[in-house]
């Protein structure tokens, strides 16, 4: 275990085929677990920008993996290491492992996605976040993953003003192992919406003012139960640089 100047503290966990999970804490009292997005990073979404510091001077102890394939975690190149769904099965793991049985649960993009597929699956938090994410990223992801594994697949010739290129240049700047982000990406299953709309837990969505890039915020929120949803500022890139990201969930867990 190590921990830097910033109170952040980082154990590696074996996952269930032998891949090498970085969990990055900061915090003490109740547990909330924090995913974060595609090509991203725990200290891209959540330590850089302040919202991990804030949420854990709030009283939660903020527990924030680096997902299979990004930041300090384990990146195989062996097709076996990537099962369909296989970010849901660490996920799981890591609840068992940090025996997690009364806590929060919540993500940002990908990591939205994959805290949607746990509620469907029967996990069951106090309160769940999804964060950047809108009704067609649960529901059309193909067509997103589709767009990911288009980039990974013309890294080196994407110019500036193609589509790709923002989604590229994230890439690379995130040191983000392209063979072992590709297999990820073939991981990906389809959400079970029935089963997530029959959830009961209560969730927040929140999402940027101009961010549609895994489609209607607003929509998601409708088709929940038990949802509440909160408007930022920000794009699908920018907002995850506002404060008021950690505000609301802060205030959301709360309530």
């Amino acid at each position: 275990m190590t921990a830097t100047a910033t109170s952040i503290t980082t154990t590696r966990i074996r996952s269930f085929d032998g891949t090498e999970l970085a969990v990055h804490e900061t915090g003490e009292g109740r547990p909330l677990l924090l995913l974060h997005g595609l090509f991203s990073s725990a200290e891209t979404n959540w330590i850089k920008f302040g919202h991990a510091g804030r949420i854990a001077a709030a009283g939660y102890r903020v527990i924030m993996p680096d997902l299979r394939a990004h930041g300090q975690s384990g990146a195989p190149h062996d097709p076996a290491a990537y099962p369909d769904d296989v970010l849901v099965d660490d996920a799981l793991l890591l609840i068992d492992t940090l025996g997690l049985d009364d806590f929060d649960l919540g993500g940002f993009s990908l990591g939205a996605r994959t805290t949607a597929k746990l509620l469907a699956s029967g996990v069951a938090p106090r309160k769940a976040i999804l964060a950047g994410m809108g009704w067609e990223g649960l529901t059309g992801w193909g067509r997103r993953r589709d767009f990911f594994v288009t980039a990974i697949d013309r890294r080196d010739e994407v110019k500036r003003g193609d589509p790709h290129f923002m989604a590229v240049a994230f890439m690379k700047t995130q040191g983000i192992d392209p063979v072992a982000a590709r297999l990820l990406l073939d991981s990906f299953g389809v959400v079970d919406t029935d089963a997530l709309v029959a959830r009961d837990v209560p969730v927040l969505v929140v999402c940027g003012a101009d961010d549609q890039d895994n489609g209607f915020a607003p929509e998601l929120a409708r088709q929940l139960k038990h949802a509440t949803y909160r408007e930022i500022k920000g794009t699908h890139m920018s907002s995850v640089l506002e404060p008021a990201l950690a505000d609301e969930i802060i205030a959301f867990l709360a309530d």
